[in-house]
């Protein structure tokens, strides 16, 4: 079957990567970060001043971006008069910049910072460290911001993040957390008091994620925490006393923190809070914490990022819709007006064009995006979109890649297989020690299911994913032949090696996600060792500067595939990480992908 022609091209997908994030609020003004693919995917800080007038604040080849973790997140702070004290992603040091002139450094190089709040003075943040033996230690640090002078006031734990500081400011409450563990595993809350009277912990434990603390006031804090297998809000005393959840139910309120400095909630200026809440898509609403009464606001976007600011009844977050693209959203929590400030999209293809997603069951929860195109007498081509993380979702934002495929006649389906967030804690842990089987088994029952339902021509099904997901991708082409073809974007294709050479945040994530290391079980997991159950063709794609999965899981699959004369194409970009970045890479891959489809289905 030809596919018939679309307005979408790729470089219009390609344009849609400003990725806005990280609202702040303060005086009037609004600050967030974008990205720039067409001057080598740099990122920005943007500035709205309450006459609507925009700033862009750092020239090339300033950017606003933290290696921490290796995934980042919040790179900046705004200080009290106004001014941005950032991470700069060449050199990793912070600078603070004003209105005018260049930014000034505050630190030395060496290491790298992240979730930055400033407040008397001082910036306080996490603090990375890599030494040149290659350990890597962290800390929570304050720096004075004119003579950069650094005092460490939480270390011993292998992780730190969300640092803050009681209104009085004799209190700093923080999360913390050790390998092998990940974030959303088990955290503790700790608090340490200032200028140094000790430190204790106030909720959380090995088998508990304690998540985002906010100080309601100078004796007690807001958290979130999946004691009860969601994620839910709860109040706490200073010293753990008083525990109290202010609005259970069996939904998640916040997303897995794979990147520093989210903000699920913030409190409004009367003392409610703003929030986001629900299962996979996150609504906004506000919940009045004394009452725990919970009312969701009435605005256009289904789904919100975990990156909420507020100023008085005002809240800015990262909203979208299956039809509205991510942009930076203000709502008025007293009126109700929603008003987008900047949209990843500068220009929207007709609403025709726009999939919209039906919630379906494949078994496992997923989304439906049919094709969109004249009437076939026969059932369309289909493919199966695999997320990475593992541990992360698929949620129904506005995506220029599904409307490319849809609008050419190619239907879409997004997989929440067992693991995903957004389903509880239950849900995630299908995963613990059966990566490689429950995802797996989840992706080729929803191949199945499409043929099955007569939606999907059984012999026109493909399979993509990224990194965690390019591993599904490849491990259920090697586990069963009902995918026409695979594509692979710098996926993980054998354990050992990755945990050997992967970045310190991920290091002992295998061992959750399959088990202490043991060739006979990593053997029958792994793509690598099972290549040989491949029979269709595969297309790979990888960043060579890859820190997350090393260049070398793509090549010894594609040279394994290869060897076995399995149709194979290896594409690999100099100057690209850990998911692609520049438009010139993306209009590239984007097409060989469609030229790979075309092959496919043809």
């Amino acid at each position: 079957m030809p596919f018939w022609p679309s307005p979408i091209s790729t470089r219009d997908v390609a344009a849609s990567g400003v990725r806005p994030g990280w609202p702040t609020a303060q005086d009037g003004r609004i600050w967030w970060t974008e990205d720039r693919p067409d001057e080598g995917g740099r990122t920005t800080i943007v500035r709205r001043d309450a006459d609507g007038t925009l700033h862009d604040l750092l020239r090339a080849p300033w950017s606003a971006r933290t290696r921490v973790h290796e995934y980042g997140g919040r790179p900046y702070a705004i200080t009290p008069g106004g001014e941005v004290v950032f991470a700069n992603f060449k050199d990793q040091r912070l600078y603070i910049l004003g209105d005018y002139g260049d930014p000034k450094p505050i630190t030395a190089e060496g290491c790298r910072y992240a979730d930055p709040l400033v407040r008397d003075g001082r910036v306080w943040c996490v603090r990375e460290h890599h030494a040149e033996d290659g350990k890597v230690t962290r800390a929570i640090v304050s720096i004075s911001l004119d003579a950069g002078e650094i005092h460490e006031w939480a270390t011993g734990s292998d992780f730190y993040a969300s640092p803050a500081l009681s209104p009085d400011g004799r209190h700093l409450a923080y999360v913390c957390w050790n390998h092998p563990r990940m974030p959303w595993d088990g955290t503790e809350l700790r608090v340490t008091r200032l200028p140094g009277g000790g430190a204790w912990t106030v909720k959380g434990g090995p088998a508990e994620s304690v998540l985002a603390p906010a100080w309601k006031d100078d004796s007690s804090l807001y958290l979130v925490s999946d004691c009860s297998g969601w994620w839910n809000l709860y109040e706490v005393g200073l010293r753990g006393d008083g525990l109290r959840a202010i609005h259970a139910a069996e939904e998640e309120f916040t997303l897995p923190p794979w990147r520093l400095g989210g903000h699920p909630y913030t409190v409004l200026g009367d003392g409610r809070l703003a929030v986001l809440h629900g299962r996979g898509d996150l609504r906004l609403g506000v919940l009045d914490p004394g009452s725990g009464t919970l009312a969701d606001l009435e605005v256009p976007y289904d789904g919100w990022d975990a990156a909420l600011a507020a100023e008085g009844t005002s809240v800015v977050g990262i909203g979208y819709a299956p039809t509205l693209p991510r942009s930076v959203v203000s709502v008025d929590v007293a009126s109700g007006v929603a008003g987008a400030l900047k949209s990843d999209l500068s220009r929207l293809p007709e609403q025709a064009l726009l999939p919209v997603p039906r919630a379906v069951e494949s078994p496992a929860p997923a989304f439906l995006y049919p094709p969109y195109g004249p009437a076939t007498d026969g059932t369309p081509p289909y493919v199966i979109f695999v997320h990475g993380g593992p541990t992360a979702h698929a949620d129904t934002a506005l995506d220029l890649e599904k409307a490319f495929l849809t609008s050419r006649g190619i239907g879409v389906l997004d997989v929440n297989y067992g693991g995903s967030t957004g389903y509880g804690r239950a849900y995630r842990e299908r995963l613990k020690g059966q990566w490689g089987l429950v995802d797996v088994a989840d992706t080729i029952a929803a191949a199945r299911w499409l043929a099955a339902e007569g939606l999907a021509d059984p012999g026109r099904i493909a399979v993509r994913g990224a990194s965690a997901g390019g591993w599904t991708v490849m491990a259920a082409c090697c586990r069963s032949d009902v995918f026409a073809g695979g594509v692979s974007y710098f996926g993980v294709s054998a354990l050992a090696p990755l945990a050997a050479h992967t970045h310190d945040f991920e290091s002992r994530y295998v061992e959750w996600l399959v088990g202490p290391e043991d060739p006979q079980v990593y053997a029958s997991r792994e793509p690598l060792a099972l290549v040989g159950g491949v029979s269709c063709p595969m297309l790979l794609l990888q960043g060579l500067d890859d820190p997350v999965v090393p260049p070398e899981q793509s090549t010894a699959f594609a040279d394994a595939l290869s060897e076995r004369g399995v149709p194979c194409t290896y594409l690999a970009f100099e100057g690209e990480s850990h998911g692609f970045r520049r438009t010139e890479t993306r209009v590239a891959a984007l097409a060989a992908e469609l030229a790979f489809y075309q092959q496919l289905f043809s």
